[in-house]
């Protein structure tokens, strides 16, 4: 029989931390693990308390009540600099009068490392961030994502234990954030240091991070993997913040015959429910890529009829817009050819199908 292992000590735990400002509670009984080596992601809108909570584990603003653990050691009242964290901002905050070079130098020379040593680093760090050529340069001499790589490797030489990204993609283009997400990524496989990454963009996040924190009101929402927040939300605000869904109200009731549970609609009509639906009032939500349509509606398959009331090309894949006696029903339909974006051009204001697997559905049941 093997023994079983310990688990390992957080690279972070927070446990019932509050912080007020006055009277505004900017983060709420909030309790979060995040293990060593993690890319965890904090996500949600403006206000929400993701940039509180990073800013309270750097070290920036101080708890109001809870505790704040970094590798088990309580830090509550550790000034940033005594924590073995290190922060990228999002206007990176180089100093331009610095080469990028000395820039990296910076903190390891208050860190008293030995010259031969800061010189291997500088080298070291500026490989991962593909800017080995760069090191003579000033910041007003480099694009923003160079900027970028050279915030990244000035914030990981110092080899912190939790590295804590404040929206660092958010001044650059969308190609730009698109190529330092995959950079973000890889450099993170590399190095192995628990990455903490604040965001407001839901694709950026579902991209990059294997588990992610969705935020609202200062309160964690729901902490999951991208699959699990984005197919089985736990609410209706984070089904709506996670992309593009569809919410049909109803209620879930036994099917009739014994054999299961089916959704009533609020037009009267039923569909099938999805396997672990709770009995009662809710919500059905499935996401427009997941909706089939055509005409008919396949074996096993839930679904109604309605008339498309909107085609919407959009390269890729074309957005259908189905009125019914529910509501309007988004349908995504990926194309490879336009002969496929035509067809489905030609479908305005017909009469269709739209479908669904049941599992591929899920149902938030109503609040008392």
């Amino acid at each position: 029989m093997t023994e079983r292992q310990a688990p390992a000590t957080p690279a972070i735990e927070l446990v019932d931390a509050t912080k007020r400002y006055a009277d505004t509670i900017a983060l709420d009984d909030v309790s979060l693990r995040i293990d060593p080596g993690e890319f965890f992601c904090l996500l949600g809108p403006s206000g929400c308390g993701k940039t509180t909570t990073l800013n309270l584990i750097g070290g920036f603003v101080p708890l109001t009540s809870g505790e704040l653990r970094i590798e088990g050691r309580r830090v509550n009242e550790l000034p940033p600099h005594k924590r073995n964290v290190n922060t990228v901002f999002q206007n990176y905050a180089l100093f331009p009068h610095l080469s990028v070079a000395e820039n990296i130098a910076f903190g390891l020379r208050k860190s008293r490392l030995g010259g031969d040593e800061i010189r291997r680093r500088v080298g070291e760090y500026l490989d991962l961030v593909g800017l080995a050529g760069q090191m003579r340069r000033f910041p007003s001499q480099l694009s923003g994502g160079q900027q970028q790589r050279v915030a990244l490797a000035r914030a990981l030489a110092k080899r912190p234990a939790v590295l804590l990204l404040d929206e660092p993609l958010g001044a650059l283009d969308l190609k730009l954030r698109k190529q330092m997400q995959v950079e973000l990524s890889r450099i993170h496989r590399q190095v192995g240091t628990t990455f903490v990454f604040v965001t407001h963009d839901h694709g950026e996040a579902l991209s990059m991070a294997p588990r992610i924190a969705v935020m609202n009101g200062g309160r964690v929402a729901q902490v999951g993997s991208p699959r699990e927040i984005y197919y089985r939300p736990r609410d209706r605000f984070v089904a709506d913040f996670i992309g593009e869904t569809n919410f049909l109200e109803g209620v879930v009731a036994p099917d009739g015959n014994g054999a299961g549970r089916a959704f009533r609609l609020a037009s009267g009509s039923w569909v099938e429910a999805p396997p672990d639906a709770a009995e009662g009032p809710g919500t059905l939500l499935v996401r427009p890529e997941c909706i089939g349509l055509g005409e008919g509606i396949p074996p096993g398959s839930a679904g109604m009829t309605g008339r498309v009331v909107d085609v919407a090309f959009l390269g890729d894949h074309t957005r259908v817009t189905v009125g019914t006696g529910s509501g309007e029903v988004v349908a995504l339909r990926p194309h490879s050819d336009r002969s496929r974006a035509s067809a489905l051009d030609a479908l305005l204001d017909e009469e269709v199908s739209i479908w669904w697997n049941p599992a591929d559905s899920t149902v938030i049941a109503s609040k008392a």
